[in-house]
């Protein structure tokens, strides 16, 4: 039994739930189908409920979804990116290319035996340095010596063979110019006189055979005597011998088709080197223009020279320009044969700039860059002519000094705002310490 509670004016106050459960009590209570329909109608009312949240949930997610897409994009249409840039520099007059050479002797020179006979002497050997005229090796030939004797001795004889024409020459000049005052005053006969004639006729034509027969003989000496010097092989020009390939006691031929190889002699005071050049380059190279020789075995010297020489046409196989320069080699530090690079210093034929690679756009509209025009990205196409690593030679689309974006967003668009950064000031030089 509830307590009763009595108020201030001596009221007595009833308990709430006490109250609420008389109350209760006193209504009567609905019957079953009643109770169902009701709570039925309450349960659809709470479902709309909850349906009508979810949607109005649903539309306000969505709307709040809609108004960040647009505000992001609003932003990003209003957004000014700050990009990296990079200036445009204009390339040198000059192109430096490096490619492989060969060096080889300024002048080669493969002797032959011209005399057939045995090696007397031999003065040199394989490393030797000689000079101009130099006796590098005498033959002994002594049948050719055999046939100059028997030749002097004929022409010996055809000399005499001479004086005794010319002096029959003589007697009949003589004799003819005595009858020829007989026969005119009738004391000899004309016959006599035609006989004295033709006689002088006779004598004379016996004279020019005479010479005739001793020029021959002079002649046909001459070469006996000429093949003879033959025997004495010597030195065409200064050089090394390269290669010698007879000794003392060797028989030498001394056929013109089968003659014998002795030696093998090089100029290497000067030296040619032998390099080709490829058709991107080709077009600016020509006699004169600066080359430097470097060999790999000697790291801490350059050899320099100029281009002497270059063949007209290219080869139509490689597609390369047969280029020559000579270096001068007073001390002999390079050796024919040996491989080397030549830095050749090509003029430029068309004009070019340098953009960083990093500045290079690939897409389907091919090879671009991005330019920085009134604070605003314009995208241009370039030509690439030669890939320098981590630079770039374009002849087209860019000039020097312009700005160009370094990696460039993917969404950048020609025409949009940009923010360049400035470029970083290039390091120091390192100090030297004393």
């Amino acid at each position: 039994m509830n307590d009763l509670r009595i108020d201030p004016e001596g009221q007595p106050v009833l308990d709430l739930q006490e109250t609420v459960d008389r109350k209760t009590e006193s209504q009567p209570k609905p019957p079953p189908e009643v109770r169902r329909r009701y709570g039925g109608r309450l349960l659809t009312f709470f479902a709309f409920l909850l349906l009508a949240a979810g949607l109005a949930l649903g539309a306000w997610r969505y709307y709040t979804l809609q108004q960040q897409v647009s505000d992001t994009a609003e932003q990003q249409r209003d957004l000014v990116p700050s990009v990296r840039v990079a200036t445009v520099e204009p390339n040198s007059g000059i192109v430096p290319v490096t490619l492989p050479g060969t060096t080889a002797a300024y002048a080669t020179a493969s002797i032959y035996a011209r005399a057939t006979g045995y090696i007397a002497k031999r003065n040199v050997d394989i490393g030797d340095q000689v000079k101009a005229g130099e006796l590098l090796a005498d033959l002994a030939v002594p049948e050719l010596d055999d046939q100059i004797s028997q030749n002097e001795a004929t022409l010996t004889q055809l000399k005499a063979a001479l004086d005794q024409a010319q002096a029959n020459l003589k007697l009949a000049q003589v004799t003819w110019n005595r009858d020829t005052k007989l026969v005119n005053q009738g004391w000899a006969t004309q016959q006599q006189g035609t006989i004295d004639v033709q006689n002088l006729k006779a004598q004379e034509a016996g004279v020019e055979v005479a010479k005739a027969n001793v020029a021959s003989q002079e002649n046909l000496l001459r070469v006996l005597r000429q093949d003879r010097s033959y025997a004495s092989v010597v030195a065409p020009f200064d050089g090394v011998i390269t290669q010698r390939n007879v000794d003392v006691g060797t028989l030498v031929q001394g056929n013109t088709t089968s003659g014998t190889f002795m030696f093998e002699i090089m100029q290497n005071d000067v030296i040619r080197v032998s390099v080709y050049v490829p058709q991107d380059s080709a077009f600016g190279v020509e006699p004169g223009i600066e080359a430097t020789v470097r060999v790999p075995e000697i790291p801490d010297r350059e050899f320099t020279g100029r281009v002497t020489r270059i063949a007209d046409a290219l080869q139509s196989g490689t597609r390369t320009l047969l280029t020559e320069v000579d270096l001068a080699n007073p001390d002999g530090a390079l050796k024919p044969g040996a491989y080397c690079t030549v830095e050749l210093k090509v003029p430029r034929v068309s004009q070019s700039v340098i953009v960083p690679a990093d500045a290079l756009i690939y897409n389907r509209d091919g090879l671009q860059v991005a330019v920085v025009n009134d604070g605003k990205a314009e995208l241009r196409k370039v030509r690439e002519t030669r890939d320098l690593g981590t630079r770039v030679e374009v002849d087209s689309g860019v000039k020097a000094g312009e700005q160009v974006i370094l990696d460039p967003p993917v969404y950048l668009a020609d025409g949009s705002k940009v923010q360049p950064q400035p470029e970083p000031p290039p390091p120091a030089a390192p100090v030297a310490s004393k």
